[in-house]
This record gives C-alpha cells, structure tokens and sequence, in this order.
C-alpha cells in the first residue's frame, strides 16, 4: 500500500471543473497503475489500484453519479443527511464479488479481503466514513432469493468495487478511482479508462418528479388484502400453538406507470423526506432498488460494533400533542414492547461470542421518521478478535425485526405464508471498505424499480395478540414512504 504525504490534493483546481486531476496526482495514479501490473504479473492473480483526492463538499454527490452513468453501468448512493451529512456514491464497477446459497457472507467477505491484499492506495485514517477504495452493495434476503425474473440481475449477494467512488461527511468530501488490474493487462489502457470516465462525470441537480397528468399510475397488490390478512391468521394460530413466538409477513405492492420510472428523483425524494433514515439506490443497467430505512443492522470501526434492535410500529400526526400520546402508547404497549425485547435478546445472543462485551439500553427509546414512529435500542459491542463488517451482517441477519423467532421455524413459515419473492427487501444494503470496517441497513420502505413497473415491499411482526386488520393496517402506512412519490 503507497500512502501520499500528509493532506490529499484538491481535484479540478483551475478553470478545469472538480472532477479533474492536478497533474502531481495523475502521475501517482499512473505509478500506482504500473505497479499494480507488475505485482498482478508476478503473483499471478488480480491487484487494485486506487486514487483518492479531496472535492469540493458543496457538491451533491448522488446527483453527479446519478447524472453521469451510462445505459450499461452499475450504481449505488447511501446517504444519511442528519449524520453530518453522509454521503457514499458509487459509479462503475471495478470488480464484482458474487454469491449464493448460506455461506454467501462469507464467501463475498474473502474475495474483498483477497483483493485488498497488495492493494495500491491512499492509506486513510480508520472510521465509519469511508475515505478510499469501498465495495458496495447488499444481499437478498434469503440465501438463494432473488430468483424470480424482476429481481434478476441482483445476485443473492452482490458487491461492487466502482470505479468512481464520492464520499462525504462532516464537511469533507473525496473522490477515488480504482482499477483492477488482472496479469498481463497493460496499465496504460486502464489509465485510459479511469480518466475517460472521470472526465465524464459533471456536477448537475437532481431531476424533479415529473407526474404524467393524463396516464395516472395505476396501484394494485400482488395479491388481494384479504390474504395477508389470511397469513396473519394462521401465523397467530402457530404462535398461540407454540411453535414460535413471532414471525414477521410482509406484502408487496406495485405501481404500474406509463413510462419507465426514473430512480434519481424518487431517491432524492426519500433522502429529502427521511432525512435520519438510511436511503440507498442500488441500481443496475435492467433495474434499481431504492428505500429509507430506519433500521441499522450492523457498522463496525475497528474493534467497536454497533447495532439497532427496532420493532413495534405507530403513526405519526401532525399535531405535536397527538404525536406524543401516539408515541406514549406506543411504549406503554406490551404487545409491542415484548416484540421489541425479542429481538434485542436475539441481537445480543448472536454478538456474546464474538465479544469481550455487549451492552444494551435498559430501556427502548422512541425513533421517529417521517410517517411512523419506532421503539428501538442501541446495542454495542467490543469485538474479541477481528470480525469484518460483511461477515459481521451475516451473523445479525435476520434479526427477528425482519425474520422471526426462532428463526429455524420462522424461515419454513414466511415462504409458505407470503407467496412471494423478498428478493432484497429485508436484507443488508451498505457498504465495507479495504480495513474491513463499514455499514449494513436492514432494506426497508424500500422499492424495486424495473422499467415502468414498481414492486413495493412492507412487512409486520406478528405476535400472539396481533390483529389481523390491524396489521394490515400498518403495512398501509409503511408503504406511504414511497407510494405518494410514485403516485
């Protein structure tokens, strides 16, 4: 690994725009490039090479990648405004790792560490900001999901090195570029290749939403509502039974448009309305997966891991008086207190063994969003001995927020129950970088957009006492996170 003299250079100084390189930095990246192709040579096997220089934070980052990529690109934006406005913006694809079936976690996490090794790049200071080389990118929810024809080109696991990283927070912002260099490639041409795409990129805004006045969208579920009330049904029956003590059943809704529908202002329109959420825009040439979770599953910065045990949903108002009382139900609610406790048990029995320690609140705390309102506790961990954050995701998921308890009996009923595909909703969206620390969502309030067709996917802990009316009900209100932007 090469590190630069302390402090990175600005890119695009001069009247050139701020996605160009100051010469200083393009001879490194051609050093670093020729380097890389030496050790790819001699080892016989792939070696990165990176670049990363500082940009302007006054910059909206998502909309350059999103007004820059091509009919045949990968990309990805994770944002979260209200963490000093944290940004990670994807464009590219320097290398993809993919994977199937239970061991998926573990089988991304090596071919991202394996590459790492010998890597070329700008050391940077360890912590949860990205600041250099990062794969991005997610997991279905189930081992092999992802197997009907919408979700198509989204693997069971899929993460991309992009070629073009953006990243932000706090004030600073940075820019890197990678290539993989495989034996015998000539570095020149992936010189080429970097600087043609980094002159491609261009500052822009964000495209506004543009309704069709006369072809309204039309709005259906997947199936009627009386069956997921019918799931609810039988899913309260076995747990009154014993056979588990929740299970979590969710339903999908789609929007069908006259057009093909245009991720950028839907993402823009999440991150605008969900400010303290995660929202995320996976997209590939044949589709995009966007949403605003509120839930983080796993970050890791060195030794430290932390997560979100969160279950237990109520509505928001208007009225600050009324909001409160909702919210005070909300805690005061054995039913939902005890579907919160489940899973914050869960959480902290599967961190215990790869832990000196971990500690949770007490009590839960209220988390409000935009249309709902959530109870959630804070856990923590000290890792005994280094643990990725991939592998880390894998571990945590699924939590009983998104699953069931216990799991093993949960994973036979959600299938049966649902009749549908989750796809990648419900698993972990984020990101890793070459230290192994990074960031996993769980994938809600999410949608799957596919030409001018939206999947929309919300689900709800069923519990002993559930209603199955009431849980109908509630999905109704998750899906307002996206359905008033496609509508």
């Amino acid at each position: 690994m090469t590190s630069r003299p302390p402090g990175l250079a600005r890119a695009g100084a001069g009247a050139a725009g701020p996605f160009t390189l100051e010469s200083s930095d393009r001879a490194t990246l051609s050093q670093r490039l020729s380097d890389a192709a030496r050790r790819a040579r001699r080892e016989r096997r792939p070696v990165l090479a990176a670049l990363t220089v500082s940009v302007p934070a006054s910059l909206d980052l998502s909309a350059a990648v999103l007004g820059s990529r091509r009919p045949t690109d990968s990309y990805f934006c994770f944002e979260q405004p209200e963490r000093g406005g944290f940004v990670l913006a994807g464009l590219g694809e320097a290398a993809v790792s993919r994977a199937g079936g239970s061991d998926r976690f573990r089988v991304v996490a090596r071919s991202c560490r394996e590459l790492a090794a010998g890597a070329f790049y700008d050391d940077a200071s360890p912590g949860a900001t990205p600041a250099g080389p990062v794969w991005v990118g997610g997991f279905a929810f189930a081992p092999n999901g992802g197997a009907t024809p919408e979700w198509g080109s989204l693997d069971p696991a899929r993460l991309v090195l992009p070629e073009v990283c953006l990243a932000s927070a706090d004030g600073q912002a940075r820019l890197t570029l990678s290539a993989v260099l495989d034996a015998g490639e000539d570095p020149r041409s992936a010189e080429e290749r970097l600087l043609e795409r980094l002159g491609s990129l261009r500052t822009c805004d964000m495209p506004l939403l543009d309704p069709d006045l006369v072809a309204r969208p039309r709005v259906a579920g997947a199936m009627p509502p009386s069956h997921y009330e019918g799931a609810v049904s039988r899913a309260v029956e076995r747990i009154r039974a014993g056979e588990l003590s929740k299970v979590v059943l969710a339903r999908e809704v789609r929007v069908h448009a006259s057009a093909p529908i245009d991720p950028a202002p839907v993402f823009d329109g999440l991150r605008t309305g969900f400010p303290s959420c995660y929202c995320y825009l996976v997209g590939t040439p044949e589709l995009a997966f966007t949403g605003a979770s509120p839930e983080l599953l796993v970050r890791r910065d060195g030794a430290r891991a932390q997560t979100v045990a969160l279950a237990g949903t109520t509505g928001r108002s208007a009225d600050p008086a009324v909001d409160d009382h909702l919210g005070e139900r909300l805690m005061a609610s054995d039913k939902n207190r005890e579907e919160q406790a489940i899973v914050a048990r869960r959480i902290e029995r599967a961190l215990e063994p790869l832990s000196v320690w971990v500690g949770a609140a007490e009590a839960p705390v209220l988390i409000k969003v935009q249309n709902v309102q959530h109870l959630a506790t804070p856990i923590r961990a000290q890792l005994r001995e280094p643990v990725s954050a991939i592998e880390l995701a894998g571990v945590l998921h699924p939590t009983p927020a998104v699953g069931g308890e216990p799991w093993e009996r949960a994973a036979e009923l959600i299938p049966a129950l649902e009749g549908l595909d989750r796809g990648w909703y419900a698993g972990p969206v984020g990101w890793t970088d070459l230290a192994e620390d990074g960031e996993f969502c769980v994938a809600l309030r999410c949608a799957l957009l596919r030409g001018p067709v939206a999947h929309l996917y919300a689900g709800d802990g069923i519990v002993a006492d559930s209603v199955p009316a009431e849980e109908l009900a509630e999905t109704e209100v998750k899906l307002q996170a996206l359905l008033p932007l496609l509508t």
